[in-house]
């Protein structure tokens, strides 16, 4: 059971798009699920519906609706450069905002979650957000660039092993900032969670994901 709905941002009043996956009975709680560089894509979606399957609403904002209603890019050189230039034309007081839009348009409790640009996007969250009561951050290499961000809330990380785009030097640089957040390094790569990459990795994708449902139950 999903829809398209409309947040309006915090920031400025922007209305933005957003994929709402709901679950069969009441929701237990809702999740923010932010996205990588490419988009609300089916790989988010899909990660809104396992969450839905859990028992949550999960809400995936389109960060990226100013630059383009509906971004997307593909997954290739050219793609990245899109997502790495739409990056660059979000401050992260506006993403902060757009993502307190989606939280508020959830039920309680709430937690968030996010893969890639999103990982780092979900210690954002962490630090900048209320109503929020864990997060989970899937790869984000930005977070090493976010540490004076202290997160409020409990959070979480995941990082493939194997990552060729995140040295080790800054995982262990998150690992040395947030001690009392557990780490989890997985036998993969970058994007192990996106079914289609080359680094997908189902056993990896599977575990982590299970950690953090178990993680935001925790904190219920």
């Amino acid at each position: 059971m999903s829809e398209r709905i409309t947040l309006t941002s915090r920031s400025d009043g922007f209305a933005l798009s957003a994929y709402r996956a709901n679950p069969k009975g009441t929701p237990i709680g809702g999740v923010l699920v932010i996205q990588e560089i490419f988009g609300v894509t089916p790989h988010i979606e899909d990660i809104c519906s396992v969450f839905a399957d859990a028992g949550y609403v999960a809400i995936a904002p389109s960060i990226f609706d100013r630059i383009e209603p509906n971004f997307d890019a593909a997954h290739d050189q050219e793609g990245i450069q899109k997502g790495i230039a739409a990056v660059m034309k979000s401050p992260w007081p506006q993403v902060v905002a757009d993502m307190q839009a989606a939280i508020d348009a959830l039920p309680q409790p709430a937690y968030a979650t996010g893969f890639c640009y999103g990982g780092a996007a979900a210690w954002m969250a962490a630090a900048q957000c209320s109503g929020l009561k864990a997060s989970s951050c899937f790869y984000g290499r930005l977070i090493a660039n976010l540490l004076d961000r202290k997160p409020q809330i409990p959070v979480m990380l995941h990082y493939g092993a194997h990552d060729a785009s995140i040295p080790p030097e800054n995982v262990e640089s998150v690992r040395l900032a947030a001690p009392d957040s557990p780490l989890y390094l997985y036998d993969a790569g970058h994007g192990f969670c996106r079914a289609g990459s080359h680094d997908y990795n189902a056993d990896a994708r599977e575990l982590a994901i299970n950690r953090t449902i178990d993680w935001f139950a925790r904190w219920r």
